[in-house]
């Protein structure tokens, strides 16, 4: 008899584990898309249409291979009715699937009473057990150490002596503000087959109640198109990637990032092969040391870290709440109607591309939804929703954890608070909006400043203790009373109002 080999929605590479040793004559390989898959959170349209567009072309290669392969269209079955259907009416004796990415998948497989083998994921570049050895013991699980260890594991960046240019991390000249007249290249888009024209129309006629714009679509959805992004990213925003990662400009939302997260965490691209790519460009002076690092840190480093916290720590990482946040999500966060003109434009370029860059996810929208003390639940919902590249193991980390500090400084050594000085500095925002960034209090400042210190008063019990944190306190205990009674009556004032 032979096995049914299950390829998940963001198991979309040639490579994957589940498919060695592949029978042509006597196995078969399951695609299936759910309605759950897609509504279990109201995903984007556009990530939606992204899914099933890359899914149904990675099948159709399959096909074209001579692979035997069993493609179910959106059915409201559960994914677990659909194996057990597949598995009964072809008499298959055993289920191979690739280790998921996300924590109620395993459960769900898991749960069926069938014949499991589950894979190691090997495009990821640690295991689930290889973090756990590293983070045994230690106080502190601080990503800088594990990304030293990845790099000396996978001589990434490595010279006999140590870290190429003697330094593990460039991040300090990797945070300049953006200049007048930057010119940004245009991002990689690609045509619309036929294949995607039809995920598009089914995405309009069964998900039009979800957030988002479905058009202009851009992605790529064939491993040949994510190459291709790839190759435009290391060309044209690589060598000034590392300068302006942090920096924010009205109506650009794409920067000098690479945009491939898309295509990675759907496994169009591989991990390896992006970081070799970057290294590349860096040995042939396409690219300075500072941007190469950076980048390769937000995938050797980051990207793997956040999976292992994930899987270190799930499932009650999920429950966290350190600061016993409680406040609705605001509407604007759908709308994009609001008067603070960086979140407002955040939000709507969201709203239009599935996508925003880390300094928009981590220090407008999430800086606002960490200060103003927004509920986590609904915080990590609209972060899985919103991306495009969002899964649960990548968001709730970078949620719980970085965003929101809702796990107690599990992943970060302290909260990412911010007053409206740091946006200024960061973008042109500022210029454009309702409030004055240079305004402390009253009806005319800029909420982020307020909202900053009132953030540290209402939680001081439990961070005034932060050695990260000590000056801050500090200054905070010289301020005059008279101000902090203003600080708590403007913030108690702009939060009623949502």
């Amino acid at each position: 008899m032979g096995s049914l080999r299950l390829v998940l929605g963001d198991q979309l590479s040639e490579t994957l584990t589940a498919l060695e040793g592949c029978d042509k004559k006597k196995d078969s390989i399951l695609f299936c898309e759910t309605l759950d898959e897609f509504t279990h959170v109201k995903h984007h349209k556009k990530k939606i249409a992204f899914l099933i567009s890359a899914r149904r072309h990675f099948a159709s290669l399959l096909k074209k291979k001579k692979y035997p392969v069993y493609y179910v269209e959106l059915t409201q079955d559960s994914l677990s009715t659909v194996i057990q259907k597949v598995m009964q009416d072809k008499k298959l004796s055993r289920l191979i699937v690739t280790f998921p990415s996300e924590y109620h998948v395993l459960k769900e497989l898991e749960a069926l009473k069938v014949e499991l083998e589950i894979r190691s994921d090997t495009r990821f570049l640690s295991t689930p057990e290889e973090f756990a050895a590293w983070a045994k013991g230690r106080k502190e699980l601080m990503m800088e150490f594990f990304y030293r260890e990845m790099r000396k594991k996978h001589q990434v960046l490595m010279e006999q002596k140590g870290p190429i240019g003697g330094k593990w991390n460039y991040d300090a000249e990797n945070r300049n503000p953006p200049k007048e007249g930057l010119q940004v290249p245009p991002p990689y888009e690609e045509k619309q087959d036929r294949i995607t024209q039809e995920a598009l129309a089914l995405v309009k006629r069964h998900f039009s109640t979800h957030f988002g714009d479905l058009a202009p679509f851009y992605f790529a959805v064939t491993r040949e198109g994510a190459l291709k992004a790839l190759d435009l990213f290391i060309t044209e925003r690589l060598p000034l990637f590392g300068h302006y990662q942090d920096a924010m400009i009205e109506k650009e939302p794409w920067m000098f990032h690479s945009h491939i997260s898309f295509y990675i965490n759907t496994g169009l691209l591989e991990p390896l092969e992006v970081i070799e790519r970057a290294e590349e460009a860096y040995q042939k002076e396409k690219a300075p040391l500072s941007a190469v690092e950076g980048f390769i840190r937000q995938i050797l480093g980051w990207r793997e870290y956040v999976r292992g916290i994930y899987w270190l720590k799930m499932p009650q990482y999920a429950t966290l709440n350190f600061f016993n946040a409680k406040r609705s999500l605001p509407e604007f966060f759908w709308t994009g109607k609001t008067p603070m003109n960086c979140l407002a434009q955040c939000v709507r370029e969201t709203k239009e591309n599935a996508y925003a860059h880390h300094i928009q996810r981590l220090m407008v929208l999430g800086n606002f939804a960490l200060i103003a003390g927004l509920y986590p639940d609904e915080v990590n919902e609209w972060y899985w929703i919103v991306y495009a590249d969002a899964y649960q193991w990548v968001e709730l980390p970078n949620v719980t954890g970085m965003i929101l500090y809702a796990d107690g400084g599990i992943l970060g050594t302290k909260p990412y608070a911010a007053s409206g000085a740091y946006i200024n500095k960061m973008s042109n925002y500022c210029k454009n909006c309702a409030y004055n960034v240079k305004e402390k209090n009253g009806e005319k400042a800029c909420p982020f400043n307020y909202l900053y210190w009132d953030f540290l008063l209402r939680n001081q019990t439990k961070l005034s203790d932060n050695r990260r944190l000590q000056m801050i306190y500090r200054t905070l205990q010289k301020m005059d009373p008279e101000r902090i009674k203003m600080i708590k009556e403007d913030a108690e004032g702009f939060l009623t109002s949502l």
